[in-house]
């Protein structure tokens, strides 16, 4: 339950006054209602339209309604009746609109609250993670927490009415009131199972939510290999049993609540005739008097069941405030000094010395003994092009993500212009860098729209500029609405090479100061990555370029060539030097694509 009260305090720190409003206004409307039935009767008895006896207050209250005339008193009591229920009525409305109000507002800022520190965490965070997770929590787990934190509202509602209930049903018989009370609390502690079993299922809900959400993204992350490689039947069967566990879930936790309700309904049977019997028989309890309490006990037994109903649907829901704390509190552990969302991209650092590493030491786990990185020293010179090359699986990304900060050196610095890229440094240079990736993402949007997420107010002209360097103009000027033809999931109506000129366009429009591709012309043909290279020569001297390359043919031009192997900087040097170098690593790596593209030909 701890987990379930601090999203109550987060919602009392959200609602304030609201909340106790909220609360008074259920209070009057339980109590409204309480009396409402409670005066009916005496009223009618007051009339003369059945008999009921002397009961303290509520007799004397309406003791006037004796001197009505005879042919208005019977409208008049119902008039005053049907007023109780109408004004009932409308502060209920007024109350429900009040909740809802409160409810989506919770909900907003506890979304905002999640997303927001999402975006703050580090970049390692993400790494670690199971993107599938995070749509989790934010859907199916922030649902439930919301339903739970509204249904224990909902349930001090019941609270309130029942006291209210029981309260009127002390002033009118202490004895058979205490004994319903004893028993009703009776039937609670043995309910109690009931609970236990309503946790269990909903520990099992969130896991089975979970594995679902990560199925389906992944299943459809990857339906083209799926089609391809006939693999339907496979991954239908995993559907089949999973939504097998879901029915199975939701059917036993239905199965626990009509256990439930139906103890607590054969018990109500029971204990309204044994009720009866004591009233009339032991106690010798007045009719009037035995007609009002069994008025009111028929209005409040359904509020025990409805409380263990509420009991147990909030006590499934803990799991889902178990999930959103312990992200919280992950995300809070990797969270980045001094963020800003909203980071100012009209200004952008100009790099004018150069990007250093010093003795970096780098690995994803500190639990286990291998680096990612180790002993790096380097330095790329502002204005320059530096190419990074090695085999797959040498650290080359690893480096990348070190360089334009989004990952921190276990050991050792890395620095831009001689300022070490930790915390809100690390942040505001990556506001000058532009990344172009080997698999370019692009939104669910236009062209148009992709382009200016970077550079919201650029011009028409300038979108086309910027198009036109990275030869992607002449196939945007022929799709059905040109910059506004809407690209589908991760850019999917466009090809692999379409893509990634359009990524790098988008890169070039943002003006960066560091330019990083990393393998970014891997998926395009010899002629447009020719213009491409030759778009990025124009560019030396005006930016900081920093390449990874397969193709080593492409960065002949480099200023400079850092060559890893497993995680070590082994060769440094000029792209003419290091192939020279006839024992080296990058010499071998030449030769071999050499005679590959040699073999090619000749087939």
């Amino acid at each position: 339950m701890r987990h379930l009260m601090i999203y109550l305090k987060k919602l009392h720190a959200f609602a304030g006054i609201k909340l106790y409003i909220n609360l008074i206004g259920m209070s009057v409307i339980s109590l409204i209602e309480g009396f409402g039935i409670l005066m009916l009767v005496p009223m009618l008895g007051i009339i003369g339209i059945v008999e009921a006896g002397e009961i303290p207050v509520v007799s004397a209250l309406f003791e006037p309604l004796q001197h009505l005339p005879g042919h208005i008193n019977l409208p008049v009591v119902l008039g005053i009746f049907v007023a109780i229920i109408v004004v009932q009525a409308v502060l209920k409305r007024f109350q429900t609109k009040q909740n809802v109000g409160i409810q989506q507002g919770f909900m907003r800022s506890i979304r905002l609250e999640i997303y927001q520190g999402l975006l703050q965490a580090n970049w390692s965070f993400f790494v670690r993670q199971r993107k599938s997770d995070f749509n989790h929590v934010m859907t199916q787990e922030l649902a439930r927490v919301g339903q739970g934190t509204m249904m224990s509202l909902s349930l001090s509602t019941t609270i309130l009415f029942t006291v209210i209930q029981i309260g009127l049903a002390f002033w009118l018989s202490p004895q058979l009131t205490a004994a319903v009370l004893g028993c009703g609390l009776i039937l609670a502690f043995f309910s109690r199972r009931f609970v236990k079993r309503a946790k269990t299922l909903g520990d099992q809900n969130s896991e089975i939510s979970r594995s679902f959400m990560g199925g389906m993204t992944d299943h459809f992350n990857g339906i083209k290999d799926i089609k391809s490689n006939r693999l339907e039947e496979i991954h239908l069967a995993w559907f089949r049993n999973l939504c097998r566990r879901m029915e199975h879930n939701f059917n036993n936790f239905a199965a626990v609540q009509a256990n439930s309700q139906f103890i607590y309904r054969t018990s109500s049977a029971v204990l309204i005739a044994l009720f009866v019997y004591l009233s009339l028989e032991t106690f010798h309890v007045p009719v009037e008097e035995l007609l009002l309490v069994v008025i009111i006990f028929s209005r409040l037994w359904p509020r025990f069941m409805s409380l263990q109903s509420s009991w147990e649907q909030i006590v499934t829901t803990i799991p889902a405030f178990k999930s959103l704390l312990n992200l919280k509190r992950e995300y809070e552990l990797e969270q980045e000094m001094d963020i800003q969302i909203h980071t100012n991209i009209d200004n952008p650092i100009r790099i004018e010395q150069g990007i250093e590493c010093r003795n970096v030491y780098f690995r994803y786990d500190r639990e286990q003994p291998s680096y990612a990185l180790q002993d790096i020293n380097l330095r790329i010179p502002a204005n320059s092009m530096t190419a990074v090359v090695g085999k797959s699986g040498a650290g080359k990304s690893t480096l990348i993500d070190l360089l334009i900060g989004l990952t921190q050196p276990e050991r050792g610095q890395v620095l831009a212009d001689g300022f070490p890229l930790t915390g809100s440094q690390a942040i505001a240079f990556r506001n000058t860098v532009s990344y172009v990736s080997q698999d370019p993402f692009l939104f669910h949007a236009s062209i148009r729209e992709n382009l200016m997420l970077v550079a919201p107010d650029a011009t028409e002209e300038q979108l086309w500029q910027a198009l036109a360097f990275s030869a992607a103009d002449d196939f945007v000027k022929k799709l059905p609405n040109g910059l506004d033809t809407v690209l589908g999931d991760r850019g999917v109506r466009l090809s692999g090479g379409e893509r990634q000129r359009v990524v790098l366009a988008r890169a070039i429009l943002r003006k960066p100061s560091v330019l990083v591709l990393d393998e970014a012309t891997s998926a395009l043909d010899i002629e447009n990555e020719a213009k491409i290279q030759g778009a990025i020569e124009r560019l030396k001297g005006q930016m900081t370029i920093i390449v990874i390359a397969h193709r080593l043919s492409t960065i002949r031009n480099a200023d400079q060539v850092i060559v890893l192997e497993k995680g070590t900087v082994i060769q440094q040097g000029g792209y003419q030097q290091l192939s020279e170098e006839k024992r080296g690593t990058f010499s071998k790596l030449l030769e071999f694509q050499m005679q590959s593209a040699t073999n090619r030909g000749g087939l």
